[in-house]
């Protein structure tokens, strides 16, 4: 891991230099994914099935999973599983329970009604990834939000395995609630479920994590339908003072830093001693870890402790990063909170380590990434409804405020909106 003595600025220079980097194969796969997206929207199903073939090596009979598929996978699993999954689930629904909004109507001045309706988003499409890990989790934190707002169809995408579909995904299907699954992945599900085919109709939303092809697919199909957010690399940053245990620390870094290569796992310090002995740490405990080939590709490439002039200073540079997870292993954690403006989610003290967040307390584990933190939130149940106003006025009320409408419309240069206000006092 590379020590960086620096401030805010710095570290937003060197994440941004990062992205620079990238930008050339990103520029690729953004006109190979364009072209994939035209093909299913020309040819539906036949390119599904052409591209299922070419990047899956599956000639599938149908896409859509069967019901006693679902069954059977739920029936297969290890009970254990099952019992860890609906912990899970009852913590995912508990936290986001209070997140459910009503609607309202309110009486501002006599003969006005004002209000607004929230609505469930009609259909919903869930992409759960496979390929070097399979998430069931990922069911969870995307269908349960959905399912809480009330949403009446959630459709499932995932990439099929030689054998079919994961069977510990079709069983947090089956706990989730999805109401349809679908063998199939990568650009050419998150095609098929904006513009739709023969077989999968489309939906109004997409949400769900997937490699760089699947989040430029939602990128581009973004106005056709809705998505949740643009995911980028995997992120963690812990803030840690001199007090701070070095073997958690670097226990947490490395497991975000597994799921690809790609992935950035940084500290941000005001002690030197501390970031040495976390380096240490992640090179002792890279030696046992299975998916050590990928954490090690991403501390080489990625992994950076910041070591910052003062707590102030360090928590400017958090703010600069907007990471996706953010660990304050600090003491006296919570007084901290006042300082944080940017981060999709925020772990507390030495025990509350980031995979608490991506399995089991209830926050979602869909967070922005790569600094848009600044503006997106995590996943929520927000996410899956919509707000229509209403307003009701009577004549009398109109007439109180006919004349600032008519003169603000005037100002505009739209006298069209100004005579629909006036005509309605012509008569007298």
């Amino acid at each position: 891991m590379k020590q960086i003595q620096t401030n805010a600025s710095g570290a937003k220079q060197l994440l941004a230099d990062w992205e620079t980097a990238e930008t050339a194969d990103i520029e690729a796969i953004e006109r190979q994914v364009s072209e994939m997206i035209a093909t299913v929207r020309a040819d539906g199903d036949t390119a599904l099935h052409a591209y299922t073939e070419q990047f899956d090596g599956l000639t599938l009979p149908r896409f859509r999973v069967a019901q006693t598929e679902i069954d059977a996978a739920y029936a297969a699993v290890e009970p254990a599983f099952i019992t860890a999954l609906e912990h899970a689930q009852r913590n995912i629904v508990s936290y986001h329970e209070q997140q459910k909004r009503t609607s309202f109507m309110d009486t501002p001045a006599s003969g006005i009604i004002r209000g607004q309706l929230i609505r469930p988003l009609e259909a919903v499409g869930v992409y759960v990834p496979g390929g070097t890990a399979a998430y069931p989790s990922s069911v969870l934190m995307n269908v349960i939000p959905a399912k809480i707002a009330g949403v009446p169809r959630i459709a499932m995408v995932t990439p099929p395995g030689k054998t079919g579909v994961n069977r510990y995904i079709l069983a947090a299907a089956k706990i989730a609630g999805v109401d349809e699954v679908y063998a199939l992945g990568g650009v050419q599900a998150i095609a098929a479920l904006a513009y739709g085919t023969e077989s999968v109709p489309a939906v109004d939303k997409i949400v769900g994590p997937g490699n760089m092809y699947v989040a430029t697919a939602k990128k581009q199909v973004y106005g056709q339908v809705s998505i949740d957010m643009i995911a980028g690399p995997s992120e963690i940053v812990v803030i840690a003072d001199e007090q701070a245990n070095p073997r958690y620390i670097a226990a947490d870094l490395l497991s975000q830093a597994e799921h690809d290569v790609r992935s950035r796992a940084l500290l941000v310090t005001t002690s030197e001693t501390l970031a040495t002995a976390v380096t240490a740490e992640i090179e002792r405990q890279l030696i046992t870890l299975p998916r050590a080939a990928i954490a090690k590709a991403a501390i080489d490439s990625y992994g950076t402790a910041f070591i910052a002039s003062s707590l102030t200073e360090a928590f400017a540079i958090v703010n600069a990063i907007a990471p996706e997870h953010l660990e304050v292993q600090v003491e006296g954690a919570f007084e901290y909170l006042p300082l944080i403006k940017h981060a999709g989610s925020i772990f507390l003290g030495a025990y509350a380590s980031e995979p608490l967040g991506d399995y089991l307390a209830g926050p979602n584990h869909v967070l922005p990434t790569s600094g848009t933190a600044r503006f997106f939130s995590g996943l929520n149940v927000d996410d899956f409804c919509k707000k229509s106003a209403y307003i009701s006025y009577t004549k009398e009320a109109l007439a109180r405020d006919k004349d600032d409408v008519i003169y603000l419309a005037t100002k505009e240069g739209l006298d069209a909106h100004a005579r629909a206000i006036a005509i309605r006092f012509e008569e007298e």
